[in-house]
């Protein structure tokens, strides 16, 4: 039985010059059948004392305070306490506009979608960047949605700036183990959903800041020997799943994954990652393996084509 129209879930581990600001902006929302469960994901500072105070004014708020986990870990926490019929996720350096929550929930409702996705705006050093199709409306099939997911010219693998039915996490959950937990998930949520919404009308802005968990997927030089044994075998994983799941798909599905491994090998060579060199070596080997199939594909780019011609020839 659900009590809420949505459960908002924040993890926050040492973000106090952050944090009030995220929480801030979810109480100036239009929408007022939520609640709002901010884990305290063993913070040294005073972020859980910052969120504890917001919960003493408003009844909507639920802190949960754990010994320090993974982001998985946290968010399952979330999950484990939230009784809304829809999800969404927001982090606590980040900050959602106030018709965050009425915007998703209407797309849902108008297009009878079990997950709504709305545009982000990023904020770097002051310069704010909004998606490029903020005007761009898409109503998809599982299929499709974990297609665009793929390119990620509508939306990334991020799970704030997404509203999803809570029957959508039914016997699914987070992966407690490992540093990027986004990946390895979403595209299973999609494929259970019937309907997908998108408007990339942007209502949730992103902060890039040293200290973000995804650094190293936007600054190239923060690529580590960790990121990529973790983002490789959680690349491979999908290939396979979604191959079993759709496998009249699978020459999209090795597409998307040989493309990871040359844009990787690129920034490798580019960026003179030395540490990378045991990856590097094994990605260029599989490249070769499969170049004449990655050449021939029907979805490959032509700066592909140019990075396979002088890494891996």
């Amino acid at each position: 039985m659900r009590y809420v129209t949505i459960s908002i879930i924040m993890l926050t581990y040492n973000r106090e010059k952050f944090i009030e600001r995220a929480i801030k902006s979810i109480l100036a929302q239009d929408f007022s059948d939520y609640e709002f469960i901010i884990v305290d994901n063993g913070s040294t500072d005073r972020s859980g004392a910052i969120a504890d105070e917001y919960a003493c004014k408003d009844p909507r708020i639920k802190v949960v305070h754990r010994e320090r986990g993974n982001i998985g870990s946290g968010r399952n926490a979330g999950l484990e306490a939230a009784q809304g019929a829809y999800i969404t996720f927001a982090d606590d350096d980040d900050e959602c506009a106030p018709d965050y929550l009425s915007f998703l929930y209407k797309l849902a409702v108008n297009h009878k979608a079990d997950i709504s996705i709305c545009g982000v705006a990023k904020e770097e050093s002051g310069a704010v960047i909004s998606d490029r199709d903020r005007d761009n409306i898409a109503v998809m099939s599982a299929e499709e949605a974990i297609i665009a997911l793929m390119w990620r010219r509508r939306y990334s693998t991020g799970f704030p700036a997404k509203l999803i039915s809570a029957e959508m996490f039914k016997d699914i959950r987070f992966s407690e183990t490992g540093q990027y937990d986004d990946i390895p998930l979403l595209y299973k949520i999609l494929a259970k959903a019937e309907t997908v919404a998108y408007h990339g009308l942007p209502k949730y802005k992103v902060y890039r800041h040293g200290s973000n968990n995804s650094s190293a997927t936007t600054k190239d030089t923060h690529i580590t020997i960790d990121y990529l044994n973790a983002y490789r075998q959680a690349y491979r994983e999908r290939t396979e799943w979604l191959c079993e799941r759709f496998p009249y798909r699978a020459d999209y599905w090795w597409y998307f994954d040989f493309s990871f491994q040359i844009s990787m090998v690129n920034k490798i060579i580019s960026n003179g990652l030395k540490d990378c060199e045991e990856h590097l070596k094994a990605m260029r080997c599989e490249l070769a393996e499969h170049y004449a199939e990655f050449m021939n594909s029907t979805y490959i780019l032509d700066f592909e084509k140019i990075w396979m011609e002088n890494y891996i020839l």
